[in-house]
């Protein structure tokens, strides 16, 4: 059927991913064009993306074949564009947080839960390493998981990676959380490397997180996930064993503890005469992951967001499997909530049950 068709609503950071995976892979994907809200930045978009763009949505979609359409707006437009879209019958694709707050969520579940067209792009468990991850976790390596521990990303993408590795759906969570300030260098930011390093104010979150015994941590200190010097660790522990980033601790019989790691098979390297670029991940054993992009050299992130948007166009041309639905990013950004409304008032907040729990 073609390559997967794609539109784009906002102009902003996050819009150049879709950019760029569809110039990187155009025998998969089509960005059909871009809708923004000034005519100036029409322009701008054109000369630098070299795709259509449009002010008015109802004269992209006129001109456009389209699989789908993405919202990357500000959280506090984005839940109108999607009953927007989904009142015209176009499957969705929103970015994250898909609301601002649980009232919010809400509204934009009764709105359009019961449509079945909004997926979220929340990439972060499509990205390869935590594939191989959950992968490693299904073959029973640690035992049953019980324990998940995170220090990489904010809020609801963390809690995204946690609910992926520790297997939890909509279970109710007792969240306990606590802020700290912290000085530290903050030497790079989206617009790229500050010229100083003096140290600044940084707020530090530490947060449990108990589904009525499976406990996930969340640390946090802000602007990390660019600060080369706070680093990025994600800890699994079972009833067997723990995977520590990579490393997996194991005792599969008595007096018997065996280590092992996974590794990236990356081309390019030393006399490898292949550009570089990741081909797969193994434990030793076995292939956890393959990359299905292999030759393009991506990188991780757009990896994540390729393969997300590749299982959007299979959920909507072939009726496979929707690789993010609304329900789950709304129970990410019900936790994420959850996580800063006790560390800002210092008190447990349980969750209960909400109309998308289904």
């Amino acid at each position: 059927m073609g390559p997967i068709r794609y539109g784009v609503i906002g102009s902003g950071w996050r819009t150049q991913a879709f950019v760029r995976i569809a110039e990187r892979l155009p025998e998969r994907f089509t960005l059909e064009g871009v809708v923004t809200r000034s005519e100036a930045r029409v322009d701008e978009i054109v000369e630098s993306w070299q795709v259509p763009a449009y002010t008015d949505l109802g004269r992209f979609l006129d001109r456009h074949p389209i699989d789908f359409m993405i919202t990357s707006t500000p959280v506090a437009v984005t839940p109108e564009v999607i009953k927007d879209l989904v009142g015209r019958g176009i499957p969705v694709v929103a970015e994250t947080p898909p609301a601002r707050d649980v009232e919010s969520l809400r509204d934009l579940w009764a709105a359009v839960g019961d449509s079945g067209l909004v997926q979220v792009a929340e990439q972060y468990p499509f990205h390869p390493g935590n594939l191989a991850r959950r992968a490693l976790l299904d073959t029973g390596a640690v035992g049953d998981v019980t324990w998940a521990y995170i220090s990489s990303t904010q809020t609801y993408h963390a809690v995204a990676i946690l609910r992926q590795m520790l297997g939890i759906g909509f279970e109710e969570a007792a969240i306990s959380a606590r802020s700290f300030t912290q000085r530290m260098v903050d030497p790079q930011s989206r617009a790229g490397w500050a010229d100083h390093i003096d140290p600044v104010d940084r707020t530090m979150t530490l947060a449990s997180l108990d589904f009525d015994g499976r406990v996930a941590v969340y640390d946090y200190t802000d602007n990390q996930v660019r600060n080369p010097v706070r680093g990025n660790r994600l800890i699994v522990r079972g009833t067997h064993g723990e995977l520590a980033d990579d490393h997996l601790v194991r005792l599969p019989a008595p007096r018997t503890p065996l280590e092992s790691d996974l590794r990236r098979w990356q081309t390019g390297q030393y006399l490898n005469f292949e550009v570089p670029d990741l081909y797969q991940i193994g434990d030793g054993q076995r292939v956890l992951y393959t990359n299905p992009y292999f030759g393009h050299t991506l990188p991780d992130e757009d990896i994540a967001v390729a393969d997300l948007l590749e299982r959007t166009g299979h959920w909507v041309r072939d009726g496979a499997e929707p690789p993010y639905p609304l329900a789950q990013a709304s129970q990410d950004q019900l936790l994420a909530l959850a996580i800063r409304e006790s560390a800002e008032s210092g008190e447990i907040v349980r969750t209960v049950q909400e109309p998308w729990q289904i």
